[in-house]
């Protein structure tokens, strides 16, 4: 399942989020400009890999944990480039009858998507190609697969730091908002969000960098990434640094290496 059903060709001559996480991720679907992006970014913020990695293992924890609480449908926005294990992989491994629908509005994740993204015989697997900004169109077509009468995960790990606030046209918590409106109750929101708080002059030279090369990037602090949650229940610990929800060993390995200015957070709705 794709939506909508013309896909534009894929723009080589900039760099997109999706396939610079890729390369920090050690990945090849990238290309040369988006190298050239995350290399920059990576020495003005030395803790960009380290972060990218953080997030996807943050991931991994937060569906294991929606999982095993009894959810079985997901809807995962921005998905990025699929990087094993996927999400879906991560919720089958709990519970083969889990269905999964991805969303993502860049024609390269679409094409490993199809290519890729593979579920379980008792689940299902499908794709979205439409943009986070654009709820109704998203939440149509996800519906054709998930029943959103019954609760879902929704999942926006390291996606809202590409969303502005109203000043800059987006409204990030107004739109996270009609998302959560949508849900039933019972259902999970997971995200993760780039920071200024832990390193303030590293992640504004990220910011610029992201800036200059057309993605416009907005780190948030605390209580501004917590706003997210208004209205639901967070599970514990709450609000914290990503390495810190949680934690498996290789994460508070991680956590010794030094800083990831990066917030994450798991919350029910009730």
């Amino acid at each position: 399942m794709t939506r909508p059903d013309a896909v534009p060709a894929i723009d080589t001559s900039r760099p997109h989020p999706a396939r610079v996480y890729d390369w920090w991720l050690g990945g090849k679907d990238n290309y040369p400009v988006d190298e050239e992006l995350a290399r920059k970014i990576l020495a003005a913020d030395e803790t960009a890999v380290r972060g990218a990695r953080a997030n996807r293992r943050f991931m991994h924890r937060a569906v294991r944990t929606a999982a095993q609480a009894g959810i079985r449908q997901f809807l995962d926005i921005g998905t990025g480039i699929p990087t094993q294990p996927n999400l879906h992989q991560v919720a089958q491994d709990v519970a083969p009858e889990c269905r999964v629908v991805y969303a993502d509005n860049d024609p390269i994740v679409l094409r490993h998507a199809e290519a890729l993204l593979h579920g379980s015989a008792e689940g299902s697997t499908d794709y979205v190609h439409a943009d986070v900004r654009d709820p109704e169109t998203v939440l149509g077509a996800a519906g054709e697969s998930l029943d959103l009468g019954r609760p879902v995960a929704l999942s926006l790990v390291a996606l809202t730091h590409y969303l502005g606030d109203a000043a800059d046209g987006d409204d990030a918590h107004g739109l996270l908002k009609r998302y959560v409106d949508a849900l039933a109750p019972g259902s999970f929101l997971i995200l993760s969000q780039v920071t200024a708080d832990l390193n303030p002059e590293a992640v504004g030279k990220a910011a610029a960098l992201f800036a200059r090369g057309g993605t416009p990037f907005y780190p948030r602090p605390l209580a501004e990434f917590a706003r997210f949650f208004e209205g639901l229940e967070l599970l514990g610990p709450g609000v914290i640094p990503v390495t810190g929800w949680r934690p498996e060993p290789e994460d508070v390995a991680v956590q010794a290496e030094g800083i990831v200015p990066v917030y994450a957070g798991v919350a029910r709705k009730p």
